[in-house]
């Protein structure tokens, strides 16, 4: 409900004057996010180039709306997730390997990034949402 900085900061909001930031576990999201991390630095390596590159010709269709490349992105992360250790949970897996798509789709054509934060941001909810819901309160347990 916050804006996002660009510094990665909540916007604050003035209330009865003063300005205050509104309430957010952030310790929660400290920990979820370190977590996500170190697996999205071990998935980083295995991710193949030419499925980057295969993402990245779809992020450049202008012909193709948020939502099929959406569904490239769902197939590419089915197609990874078979390499993912079966001791992993599959939901945070997949999570995880959208998110370094999406980076190293960012970091081959920098220009994409508004294209792909969105399509991943719009993947992510509609696919993970209940699942991100339940690793946040998992946590604050």
């Amino acid at each position: 409900d916050d804006e996002l900085q660009t510094d990665g900061n909540r916007s604050g909001h003035f209330r009865n004057g003063e300005l205050g930031v509104a309430p957010t576990n952030e310790e929660v999201i400290r920990i979820i996010a370190a977590q996500l991390a170190e697996i999205g630095d071990q998935f980083d390596k295995e991710i193949q180039e030419r499925v980057v590159n295969g993402l990245v010709q779809q992020f450049l269709n202008e012909n193709l709306s948020n939502e099929d490349i959406a569904q490239y992105m769902s197939r590419a992360v089915r197609e990874l997730i078979q390499a993912i250790p079966a001791d992993m949970e599959q939901e945070k897996a997949m999570l995880v390997l959208a998110m370094v798509l999406t980076k190293k789709i960012v970091n081959t054509v920098p220009s994409l990034l508004q294209r792909a934060f969105n399509t991943t941001r719009a993947y992510m909810n509609q696919q993970f949402h209940n699942y991100i819901v339940e690793m946040v309160s998992a946590v604050k347990q």
